[in-house]
């Protein structure tokens, strides 16, 4: 694919296409990071994400101007301070990713490089796309198969259990993180993850609908039950088509199963809320019959 010469992803995939791979599709472009669906010699499509993108915004433009912007965008440069933070940033997230080699549910690291102004890795397509779609479809009345549903995200939470257990914790867990391959569920985007041995961040971080209340004091020093409370956050989004609020009021839309386990997930206190596994365990049974269950091994 050719972008327009003006656009600033354009000159990533310049890049790209000088690092040996054939650009397929541009995926989505953000303030951090390109993601582009990228093949080289014949092998399967992958997709790369390059450390590199930019702002935009209309509100750069002078009021006069901005009406004959219509249709267009003016992007913002980072600065070269923003830029090496924001470098050192995905360098972090590349060695994270490394750390979850061989990690069942976890979007693996396949390959990584490296240009003169940015870092990319390479991660399998996922052919399923992400959860967005089927809680959209949940929300509106329209969700058909809930036991799939609650099987992908019986197999996230294998896949942060496994991060938990290597010392990890995901901190963004939510939607268009959860990827679906073959009917599987897989957690993918490590660049808000910390290890537990080192704080990593700001102190406090804003509200967000899958963010723990611990978020507000000490973000930095987030422990495995936020990932707990984010997941549960999207359980009961999926399951009772709303969002938690008002003493979860929707719970009784729930499979019975799960109207205990959900409320502990969204606990205030951290300590209060069960693990990474006992969560799975109580998805994985409401997901599938006791005997397949046991030829699983879950």
């Amino acid at each position: 694919m050719r972008l327009h010469p003006l656009h600033p992803a354009s000159w990533v995939l310049d890049q790209v296409r000088s690092a040996g791979w054939d650009v397929l599709d541009l995926l989505s472009f953000t303030r951090a990071s390109t993601l582009v669906l990228v093949s080289r010699d014949s092998a399967p499509a992958v997709v790369l994400k390059a450390g590199f993108g930019g702002n935009h915004v209309l509100a750069e433009l002078d009021d006069d101007d901005r009406k004959a912007a219509y249709g267009f965008y003016w992007y913002a440069a980072m600065t070269e301070a923003e830029r090496a933070l924001t470098r050192e940033d995905f360098r972090h997230e590349i060695d994270t990713a490394r750390a979850t080699e061989n990690a069942d549910h976890v979007v693996p690291l396949l390959e990584e490089g490296s240009t003169d102004r940015f870092d990319w890795y390479t991660m399998p397509y996922c052919d399923g796309g992400n959860f967005q779609p089927r809680l959209t479809a949940a929300t509106s009345g329209q969700g058909e198969d809930v036991a799939a549903g609650l099987g992908i995200l019986a197999d996230v939470a294998e896949g942060l259990r496994t991060l938990h257990e290597r010392g990890i914790v995901h901190r963004d867990v939510y939607q268009e993180n959860v990827l679906v391959h073959h009917g599987q569920g897989l957690i993918t985007d490590l660049g808000a993850a910390r290890r537990l041995d080192t704080p990593r961040g700001p102190v406090r971080r804003g509200p967000e609908v899958h963010w723990p209340p611990e978020y507000s004091t000490c973000y930095d020093r987030a422990t495995p039950a936020a990932d707990v409370f984010s997941l549960g956050v999207l359980v009961y989004r999926f399951v009772c088509a709303d969002i938690p609020r008002h003493g979860h009021s929707q719970l009784d839309a729930a499979p019975s199963t799960l109207r205990s386990v959900i409320p502990a997930t969204l606990a205030h206190a951290p300590e209060d809320r069960p693990t990474m596994a006992e969560l799975r365990d109580a998805l994985r049974r409401t997901a599938i019959p006791a005997t397949a269950l046991t030829e699983r091994g879950h």
